[in-house]
């Protein structure tokens, strides 16, 4: 008979432990070179995911992914998801391995330390309650707009098309379609409900119902403009070559392309005819696009000492400033298209 074995110390407490699978590990030099449309690596909280085949199932548009595909996507996943148990299931089959141990979290041309201070910064606010909205302040903007919208309609079904009931009309609906480009903007960016599909919902009824748009087409390039906010070209709001060229970049790519969709050196002139002017005015949140704007004067200071501390420029002016400095600033990018368009 031969002797029974000695139990090891796992099978004697009755479980026996499995051994971790240990995660293939990866160098920034080799997950860059990933960062293709048809390969595409990105990396989240240190570990390594492949999504190039998911890309195409990505609610938020596939080009979302290619415009990070090589690089560390961790504080604009956090700042993006709202339910993140849900959206951690969904990346749990396309973990390939994580970054060698002498790595550091992010790519080594950024600042590391800024990008802990910023993390330490979303923790702080989120104790703070500061993504928790305020479902009185939105209702009471969801009524102004509708009543606004029916008193306008009533209007004109009780007195008729007269120019005076049409000046009246049309000041009720430029309150209301405005306020409506808020609202809808609060729900796209998930700021008003806890749950996704709420937000959605109410994001398609004012886009869709109330100001005649595609509530898909503003989420597939507004989407891209937070994720990527005023990289050319990357960021659609910016990329706006048939009427004007914006920044350092643009400009001089179009002017030695010979590309002129328009008369580019009077674009500082024909900016105020343009209804195209409310994306240079308006002033959307890419820190934490889905806290609630009733919150943002609460988390100013915070983000100014932020700043200070880096030493960024925090800049807050009057409108009529910045009107002045987007003419200025439409200016420069005229004159370096006009020199390299010119240029022989």
């Amino acid at each position: 008979i031969l002797p029974m074995a000695e139990p090891g110390p796992q099978e004697a407490n009755g479980k026996q432990e499995v051994p971790r699978k240990s995660l293939n590990t990866y160098t920034w030099q080799e997950i860059q070179r990933h960062n293709q449309q048809a390969d595409q690596w990105l990396v989240i909280n240190r570990k390594v995911y492949d999504v190039t085949d998911w890309a195409g199932r990505h609610p938020g548009g596939r080009r979302i992914l290619t415009h990070y595909a090589g690089e560390d996507a961790t504080d604009v996943f956090r700042a993006v998801h709202l339910e993140l148990d849900v959206v951690q299931l969904y990346l749990k089959p396309l973990l390939i391995g994580e970054l060698a141990p002498g790595e550091p979290s992010q790519e080594r041309h950024k600042n590391s330390q800024l990008v802990k201070d910023f993390q330490e910064l979303r923790k702080t606010v989120e104790a703070m309650n500061m993504f928790d909205a305020n479902l009185v302040f939105f209702f009471l903007h969801l009524a102004q707009i509708l009543i606004l919208e029916v008193l306008a309609w009533l209007t004109l079904y009780q007195f008729g098309s007269g120019w005076r009931v049409t000046i009246f009309i049309t000041f009720l609906l430029i309150i209301s379609q405005a306020q409506s480009g808020f609202l809808q903007h609060d729900a796209g960016h998930l700021s008003i409900f806890k749950k996704s599909k709420w937000n959605h919902l109410l994001h398609k009824f004012l886009m869709c119902h109330l100001k005649g748009l595609s509530g898909n087409w503003w989420n597939y390039r507004h989407f891209q403009h937070h994720v990527k906010t005023n990289i050319y070209p990357k960021d659609p709001d910016i990329n706006m070559g048939p009427l004007f060229l914006l920044g350092d970049l643009q400009p001089v790519k179009y002017g030695k392309k010979k590309i002129k969709y328009i008369d580019y050196k009077k674009q500082h002139l024909y900016f105020y005819m343009g209804e195209s002017a409310r994306v240079f005015i308006s002033c959307f949140p890419s820190l934490f696009p889905t806290m609630p704007r009733h919150n943002y004067h609460k988390v100013a200071p915070l983000v100014r000492s932020l700043c200070a501390k880096h030493g960024l420029q925090y800049v807050n002016k009057p409108m009529l400033t910045a009107f002045g400095d987007i003419v200025r600033a439409l200016k420069k990018s005229a004159a370096l298209w006009k020199d390299a368009y010119y240029e022989t």
